[in-house]
């Protein structure tokens, strides 16, 4: 997580200035690679909060990339100089700071079916025909 912490020296005139989260990302890890060979690895640069491995729904391996969380950020810069692009299973890491991403609520919005907006239909999905199949053919042959 990036925070913006805004300091001022004179009225009007900010400076910014970024911390960092004690959270870090681990991409392009080899699928077999576990939870305890990176708590190993990375306890090297500090002490280890939380290991988070996804794997996915389908299949249930892992997905190829993991969240770790340290103690402090101070441990957590550490680890990211230490270990971006450092080779494990064959494959070069890529560490680098987590974003968090707000959760994504389901869109639940209703439109608003006013007076300005009753006779534009483009948002509306388009109608079918109402009957049975055989009450279709009935109405065509009689046209």
């Amino acid at each position: 997580m990036r925070e913006w912490i805004a300091r001022s020296t004179h009225p009007g005139l900010d400076q910014r200035r970024t911390v960092i989260s004690a959270k870090i990302f681990i991409g392009n890890l080899n699928y077999e690679t576990t939870k305890e060979e990176l708590q190993t690895l990375l306890g090297a640069a500090g002490a280890i909060q939380d290991v988070y491995l996804p794997s996915d729904r389908a299949t249930g391996r892992p997905r190829g990339f993991a969240f770790v969380e340290f103690a402090t950020s101070e441990e957590a810069e550490a680890a990211i100089s230490q270990f971006n692009d450092y080779e494990m299973g064959g494959r070069k890491l890529r560490v680098n700071a987590a974003e968090d991403r707000p959760r994504r609520r389901p869109d639940f919005s209703v439109p608003d079916f006013g007076a300005e907006q009753s006779h534009d239909r483009s948002f509306a999905r388009p109608s079918k025909p109402k009957g049975s199949r055989r009450g279709m053919r009935r109405k065509k042959r009689s046209l």
